[in-house]
């Protein structure tokens, strides 16, 4: 960004140009800082760096706001701070009929580690119930654990010590604008050396960005002509490009490896003869793929993501935590086959927590054992690839190059498994012909679907999956078998077998102690060992679990009402969820591209509304719908 010797008025003009188009505006100012303009918006967020101490951090808590303006508090630079706000205010107030002008700055009070704000607003400004939201927003934002300490007063001068006001009274009624001040202690840095504390300031800047959001909101909705239905709708819209190459970066750091891929045996069939020759007393060895990367060198690369380049305090949230997800995962390939394994998969996909183990339980002794297994007609893998074919080729009437066609595959192991949209079917699968429309909706009607709808937004790592992801995703694919009349008892069974499989190896069961457990139970010994396999491989994986936990998840979302198909967007977590509206409103996401097919079936449409009035994972089995 090229830094003017001067703002001159030509300058000034030309970003008023393109506000008066409701173009976005985004421009070096002299000596130090800039201005940020979405588009237009009935307020602007001002911060002055003052010229005769250090004042560090304090920027970058207003810079998430979708418009601000960073300038130099030099006694020089006044005039022309004022004329290019003076003529902000003129587009603005053209637009909305009135204009708001919050001034922040750093202001040391209390103790060093108490958060603390301090409003300030002329008197008779009629900015009651803007300062309100704000008082009560900033309130909702513990700090470290402490909720801050909150003053809101009316002041003759609304400007940081030491500083001019940026306009009087008279002035701000010639322009139809207000003035709210907010001084902030700056508990992010340490007061003797003003050294910062960077996770600090992330998390006070995130919580700040809200309490302006939620005041512009207000504000906008008692003084101004528009009328958002929300507050995060005045929010970020213009996406930097330092975002775009954050979000590349790691989502190509995610795609150049598959974590349940390489954590899957590529000997399962000869790993059963072996198990089953043993007389099943001795333990399968199992191998794996090679690992296509060095995760240490990966994770060099992805620490050196400079995502402290990201203004917007919800993609950094974002960002971080992607950050995070995907160390744990490299970390997870690096202990595979070493007893670190399991410590790190808890990280990623958590244990098995006393209320789903209950469940879990119940529905072992609740759902009847079909002996033998199921009966009827058995489809193999070459068929079963030409049924998901056609599903495929379905969606791609509404959505060309939607997916890809399977592959049948002689190193997937246990059926079925969807990688980066590919969905893999191994050649020794045997599926039975009465759930395999059940398990095409739960691969391709979610897993597909979620995958292209992710590519499909501008943010690649809606595809590749954020941290969490995978919980949602099963849920809805498991929901997904029992829209369609698929998920009957034995596979509820299985569901729950597979929790407490996930249970007796983080409490310490060896393989042969759960594969015992599970024929005690009414499995077979080859689904016995299917399951034991998919709970201890790489040294034990937990995620199993999360199937039932999902499923249970994603009953009550949809008994709250929430909008089903906003969960189709892209592969993303529960916690998640907030984030996605969030990005949705602020029109920086966009709807889904396809929802998945059976939702076109009057029978799905069904189950899915009586779903809307409340049932837990046991009312499923109650109200027949496992069979």
């Amino acid at each position: 960004m090229i830094r003017p010797a001067e703002l001159t008025s030509e300058r000034i003009a030309s970003m008023v140009d393109r506000l008066s188009e409701d173009q976005s505006v985004r421009r070096a100012l002299p000596v130090w800082g800039r201005v940020h303009v979405d588009r237009r918006l009935p307020f602007i967020v001002v911060y002055r760096r003052p010229a005769d101490h250090p004042d560090a951090g304090t920027d970058r808590i207003v810079t998430g706001v979708a418009s601000y303006l960073l300038a130099s508090g030099e006694a020089s630079r006044r005039d022309g701070l004022r004329d290019l706000l003076r003529a902000l205010a003129g587009v603005m107030r053209e637009r909305f009929g009135s204009f708001l002008i919050i001034e922040v700055w750093s202001e040391e009070s209390g103790t060093p580690d108490q958060p603390g704000y301090r409003l300030v607003r002329r008197r008779g400004d009629g900015l009651d119930d803007t300062a309100e939201e704000v008082v009560s927003a900033l309130s909702e934002s513990r700090i470290m654990g402490r909720p801050p300490v909150i003053v809101n007063e009316t002041a003759r001068k609304v400007a940081p010590e030491g500083a001019r006001m940026l306009f009087d009274s008279r002035e701000l009624a010639s322009m139809g604008t207000e003035l709210l001040g907010i001084a902030v202690n700056p508990v992010w840095r340490t007061h003797a050396h003003g050294e910062t504390y960077p996770v600090l300031l992330r998390q006070l800047g995130r919580r700040f960005t809200t309490a302006l959001d939620r005041g512009a909101y207000r504000f906008t909705l008692g003084h101004t002509t528009a009328r958002p239905g929300h507050y995060h709708v005045l929010g970020r819209r213009t996406v930097l490009k330092a975002v775009w190459e954050i979000d590349a970066e790691l989502a190509a750091i995610g795609e150049s490896f598959d974590p349940l891929l390489l954590v899957t045996p590529v000997n399962g069939e000869q790993a059963w003869t072996a198990f089953r020759r043993s007389r099943f007393q001795r333990a399968p060895r199992f191998r794996y793929r090679p690992l296509p990367v060095d995760p240490a060198r990966l994770k060099h690369r992805l620490w050196g993501v400079r995502t402290e380049r990201v203004e917007d305090p919800t993609l950094m949230y974002v960002f971080r935590d992607m950050q995070r997800h995907l160390d744990r995962q490299l970390t997870l390939l690096n202990d595979r086959n070493r007893p670190e394994f399991l410590l790190t998969g808890l990280q990623l996909y958590g244990g098995v927590e006393p209320g789903l183990l209950a469940v879990a339980e119940h529905l072992l002794d609740m759902l009847p054992v079909r002996k033998g297994g199921r009966r009827g007609a058995r489809i193999g893998a070459h068929e079963f690839a030409r049924l998901a074919t056609a599903e495929i080729e379905g969606y791609r009437e509404q959505a060309p190059g939607f997916g890809h066609l399977p592959e049948v595959r002689d190193d997937i192991y246990a059926g079925l498994m969807v990688s980066n949209g590919h969905v893999l079917v191994g050649s020794g699968a045997s599926i039975p012909a009465a759930r395999a429309d059940a398990l095409i909706q739960h691969e391709i009607g979610t897993h597909v679907v979620t995958y292209h709808n992710g590519r499909s937004q501008p943010f690649r790592l809606l595809a590749v999956g954020l941290p969490g992801y995978d919980e949602l995703q099963e849920g809805l694919a498991v929901l997904a078998e029992y829209l369609v009349g698929g998920l009957d008892a034995e596979r509820m069974r299985v569901l729950a077998a597979r929790v407490v499989a996930v249970h007796m190896l983080v409490e310490g069961a060896e393989f042969v102690e759960t594969f015992r457990f599970l024929t005690s139970r009414g499995f077979t010994q080859h689904a016995a060992f299917t399951i034991t396999t998919r709970v201890y491989r790489g040294g034990g994986l937990t995620k199993d679990a999360m199937y039932l936990r999902g499923l249970a998840g994603i009953l009550d979302y949809v008994a709250e009402g929430c909008d089903f198909s906003r969960l189709f967007i892209g592969k993303f977590g529960v916690k998640h969820i907030p984030v996605i509206d969030e990005l949705l409103l602020r029109q920086v996401l966009s709807l889904p591209v396809v929802v998945p097919r059976y939702l076109e079936r009057p029978d799905a449409r069904r189950r899915l509304d009586g779903l809307e009035r409340g049932m837990s994972v046991i009312d499923l089995v109650r109200r027949g719908a496992a069979k």
